[in-house]
């Protein structure tokens, strides 16, 4: 007998995967400046000033690594019955993605955007971006304590599509220059904006679509569940 999936997670797990994969490409992107050299990949981008700066590469290495396991930890909160039965699963994933968020990579952000290329315009972009991611995951976690469900919801989506700006990030560039032939500095200076802000707008958007209150129905069910309970996606 056929089984018939709802578009919805169709739709979720083609999300999911595409997050997934993008995860593992940031790791192999991410590996090679753990050896520290000034002269690689975007690093090359930066003056030797800069490269030598210390408060630059204590940025620069803090924002890639833990930027990298934050979007890994706040992918598999939106899998409820991937931790049906443990609930302990979720609560440490999320005091994960809080605290790395909140001390490292969203102030490690702020100091990368001090150093940005394209002036003032991409340093506001880039510093407003991790002001609301910051205080979106903040607001996520009062939520959480206050045990408010629905809103931690909320805010813990418009957290997460903010985390994911590094993938639309370069979506969008790859986008514009490819099929509409922009200038690399047009390109640069739009997807430091349209990055977050798109998602954020699109994070509204499935708000107001009730995903969110979907989520939350399938997590609190999956919390419900026994540890024996089979596990598989949304």
């Amino acid at each position: 007998m056929a089984v018939t999936v709802p578009l919805s997670r169709v739709l979720q797990g083609g999300a999911g995967v595409a997050v997934l994969l993008f995860t593992g490409l940031m790791l192999t992107k991410v590996v090679p400046y753990l050896s520290f050299e000034p002269g690689i990949d975007f690093l090359t981008t930066k003056s030797a000033e800069t490269n030598a700066d210390g408060l630059f590469r204590l940025g620069f290495y803090v924002h890639i690594t833990s930027s990298l396991w934050v979007m890994a930890a706040g992918l598999v909160q939106f899998f409820p019955r991937l931790w049906a039965g443990r609930g302990q699963l979720h609560r440490t994933l999320g005091k994960v993605y809080v605290a790395s968020i909140l001390a490292l990579a969203a102030p490690s952000g702020l100091i990368l955007a001090l150093y940005a290329n394209g002036g003032l315009v991409a340093k506001v972009g880039f510093t407003l971006q991790c002001v609301v991611w910051w205080l979106s995951t903040w607001q996520a976690y009062r939520m959480a304590r206050q045990r408010q469900w629905q809103p931690h919801t909320d805010w813990m989506l418009r957290s997460y599509l903010v985390t994911l700006a590094a993938m639309s990030l370069r979506l969008e560039s790859f986008g514009m220059f490819y099929l509409f032939q922009t200038k690399p500095i047009e390109t640069y200076l739009t997807v430091t904006w349209l990055s977050w802000t798109g998602n954020l707008v699109l994070a509204e958007v499935l708000i107001q679509a009730g995903v969110t209150r979907r989520l939350l129905r399938t997590a609190l069910a999956a919390q419900a569940q026994p540890l024996t309970a089979k596990s598989q996606l949304v």
